[in-house]
């Protein structure tokens, strides 16, 4: 198997998710109310396994490894692409947990910045996935061997094992922010 086979199964969940995403915004364009719920689930879905697994291993793993080879100007200008929208990600979610927290404290002008980011997330993430899949993904993996190829398996699977950990390591951590409320 290939170090781009998992990442790209991945493409296809958060795929379902931004289908999800995409009949939100509709509905609640129509009803002028959302799910507070189902942002939730986009927040911890876009940022822990979007951002901090999917976005982690491209980055952290492929990425870093196309970094040592002589790569094509093309495949460098779409891999640095790539980087940005990860990081345009990254901004999205912040600015929704931010919109999220103002409309929970009662703040109702926060709806369309909530919708804008959601309306944002399920732009980037399908043009982004066809670009990875299409255009990066498998002309990147010419630049490797097999052994490189099954080192980056190897390691990306070692990263999801442990990446539950951390998800959860920082939660209990921000956790510890509420004993000093009691």
């Amino acid at each position: 198997m290939l170090p781009i086979a998992p990442l790209m199964i991945e493409h296809r969940l958060i795929e379902k998710l931004v289908g999800v995403i995409e009949n939100e915004v509709d509905w609640c364009e129509q009803s002028g109310n959302i799910s507070m719920e189902l942002v939730d689930i986009v927040i911890d879905f876009i940022g822990n396994y979007g951002d901090r697994c999917h976005h982690g291993k491209e980055e952290g793993i492929l990425f870093r490894e196309l970094r040592k080879k002589s790569m094509s100007p093309e495949l460098v200008a779409i891999m640095e692409e790539l980087s940005e929208e990860h990081r345009e990600s990254r901004a999205s979610v912040s600015r929704l947990v931010e919109a999220r927290d103002r409309y929970i404290q009662g703040d109702k002008m926060a709806l369309p910045d909530i919708v804008d980011c959601l309306r944002f997330i399920k732009r980037l993430y399908p043009a982004h996935i066809e670009r990875e899949d299409r255009m990066f993904f498998i002309p990147c993996m010419e630049y490797f061997s097999d052994q490189e190829k099954e080192a980056m398996l190897k390691e990306e699977s070692e990263f999801d094992l442990r990446i539950i950990h951390r998800i959860y390591r920082d939660k209990a951590q921000k956790a510890r922010q509420f004993l000093s409320c009691t």
